[in-house]
């Protein structure tokens, strides 16, 4: 019997809030539970917005900014950072037979990751006992986090990636939960010229040919907004190639 093809959607949302993602996120599990949609990868930014994992402590919150909102969720992980100029993707699979492992889905992001910063020229590595991805050079600073969720085994949370933001919004943070974390992006690693729009491109291929999809489908953000809003009611945008990085 002839294997069917499995595809990924891809959509590019832009900059979108945070609670908002997650409302999406919601539906989209559900729908994803449904059959109403297949597998999607959702990339887009959050404006400066701290979160907390379901069993993550508050003391990891070392200097708040009573500018930026702390939201508390039900992902796995301590608290991180999100803010312009990372890259964040949330994937909504359906996990199935050998693929219902958690480690063995957090291990295949972290090699997406590894594989699209290496297109890039940038060397990049797991590190045993901990989740994420660290630059590869001797000075070992940390580029992407992950914290994820399941519910009946569809994925939703996901990854961040640092591709150009301000640093200096992790100094208010122990990142992860690790003492003396180091957080670096794509920008300080002598990449400034690679824009979101550029690495979000080039994740969606790797996300693609790591979990073994056959190809990306482009989606438009409507169709997705639609199982939250009324399409006209969404105003959200694309990531923008002429983006101020």
């Amino acid at each position: 019997m002839e294997q069917v093809q499995r595809n990924l959607a891809v959509a590019e949302l832009g900059v979108v809030d945070y609670r908002r993602a997650l409302r999406l996120q919601t539906a989209l599990v559900q729908a994803r539970l449904a059959g109403a949609i297949g597998d999607t990868l959702l990339l887009l930014e959050h404006p400066h917005v701290y979160t907390l994992g379901r069993a993550a402590d508050e003391k990891f919150i070392v200097a708040p900014r009573s500018e930026v909102p702390v939201v508390r969720v039900s992902r796995g992980g301590q608290v991180t950072y999100h803010g312009p100029g990372q890259l964040v993707a949330y994937p909504i699979l359906k996990l199935e037979g050998s693929a219902r492992d958690v480690a063995k889905y957090l291990r295949a992001l972290e090699a997406a990751m590894i594989a699209a910063l290496a297109r890039c020229g940038i060397e990049a590595r797991a590190r045993t006992g901990l989740t994420g991805v660290w630059n590869g050079t001797r000075e070992i600073a940390k580029i992407a986090s992950i914290g994820v969720g399941i519910r009946r085994w569809v994925t939703y949370h996901g990854l961040a990636l640092n591709v150009c933001p301000d640093l200096s919004y992790f100094d208010s943070i122990v990142p992860c939960g690790i003492e003396g974390c180091e957080m670096t992006s794509i920008a300080r690693l002598g990449r400034p010229d690679i824009s979101l729009a550029q690495f979000a491109r080039i994740l969606a291929e790797c996300f693609c040919a790591t979990f073994e999809y056959g190809s990306v489908q482009p989606m438009e953000a409507s169709a997705l907004w639609a199982f939250v809003d009324p399409p006209e009611a969404s105003g959200e945008h694309r990531i923008s190639e002429d983006r101020i990085q």
